[in-house]
């Protein structure tokens, strides 16, 4: 037994170190919480676009919705115009932020839309898990929402399972590490919104043209109105029915955000094709798609709008690193 142990001994050792750097590797990446250090850079000198008086109590030919055309309030003029909400099922209007949600099926899918208007590009928010910024710092897209005072929220780009991947938040650049590959969401300071490619520029220069937040996981789905999403889309997982999640602007502060279920019986999923061909009917010029799968939820008013299922077989929401919210 002696001399097993002397001609294996090294081996041993070495296997358990290997099993163990393995070990605390996986959970360092995967479960232990660690938040990082300051943000790199912040643009203060960004400044709101405020919609005219009265511009979003008017329907257009562009609503998400049928369900959106029915009369509206008529407010009285005043930038910041804020009466008592007014709050159904499925629809919250104050005068200064309106939100319709409406459901439907594509594709053997359930789709759940929601049409959001607002009179300012600073009720369009973002918010980290804990309010910090680092890895598998985490918490459902309710509990962040909550504890924003956000009335309407889904789920950003999940950053924090990524090392690479520009971050920008509230005017705060937090990762400047891109991917040559990726394209990312900028949501501008005016409200408007751009696809780029984190190629072709740097976080810095976004930030200091006005980017307000910056969200990476992509790809684009609409620019000018025309898909820009391929049919054979270059992964496997793309071209694969799953739940999704995507923004899209229609004008600026004129919003749709749609999250399909997916992985059920009763509902199947989009491939991202589908998804952009559902986001180019509700009659948007820019749309981009977020994490999807587990992550894909949609909250609003205090409660969960879909069906959240990472594997089919429970409905619950994921823990995650970020949302993208309306709220004051």
């Amino acid at each position: 037994m002696g001399e097993f142990l002397k001609k294996y001994l090294y081996g041993i050792i070495f296997t358990a170190v290997l099993v163990s750097f393995t070990a605390y590797a996986l959970l360092d990446t995967f479960v232990i919480p660690r938040e990082y250090s300051a943000p790199a850079e912040r643009n203060d000198s960004l400044i709101f676009a405020t919609a005219k008086p009265n511009d979003i109590s008017g329907g257009s030919d562009n609503d998400a919705s049928e369900e959106n055309c029915e009369e509206q309030p008529d407010y009285t003029s005043g930038e910041d115009v804020q009466t008592e909400p007014v709050i159904t099922e499925n629809s919250y209007d104050d005068g200064k932020i309106k939100i319709t949600i409406t459901q439907r099926t594509y594709y053997d899918t359930e789709v759940y839309m929601a049409d959001v208007r607002i009179a300012s590009a600073e009720y369009l928010k973002t918010a980290l898990a804990k309010g910090k910024y680092g890895r598998n710092i985490c918490e459902t897209t309710s509990e962040m929402a909550e504890d924003n005072g956000g009335i309407f929220a889904v789920n950003g780009d999940y950053y924090g399972s990524r090392s690479v991947g520009y971050v920008i938040r509230n005017g705060v650049l937090y990762r400047s590490k891109g991917d040559s590959s990726r394209e990312d969401i900028v949501i501008n300071a005016d409200g408007t919104f751009d696809i780029v490619r984190e190629a072709s520029v740097t976080a810095e220069e976004l930030l200091a043209n006005g980017a307000y937040h910056v969200l990476s996981f992509g790809p684009g789905l609409v620019e000018d109105g025309e898909l820009i999403v391929s049919k054979n889309a270059s992964l496997d997982k793309e071209m694969k029915s799953n739940p999704r999640c995507a923004i899209g602007i229609v004008e600026p502060l004129h919003y749709v955000f749609v999250v399909s279920d997916g992985r059920t019986d009763e509902s199947e999923g989009l491939s991202l094709y589908e998804l952009g061909q559902v986001m180019q009917s509700l009659g948007v010029e820019t749309a981009y798609n977020l994490d999807g799968g587990g992550s894909a939820t949609m909250y609003f008013n205090g409660r969960i709008v879909n069906k959240p299922t990472t594997f089919g077989d429970e409905i619950s929401e994921r823990s995650l690193s970020d949302i993208i919210y309306i709220g004051y």
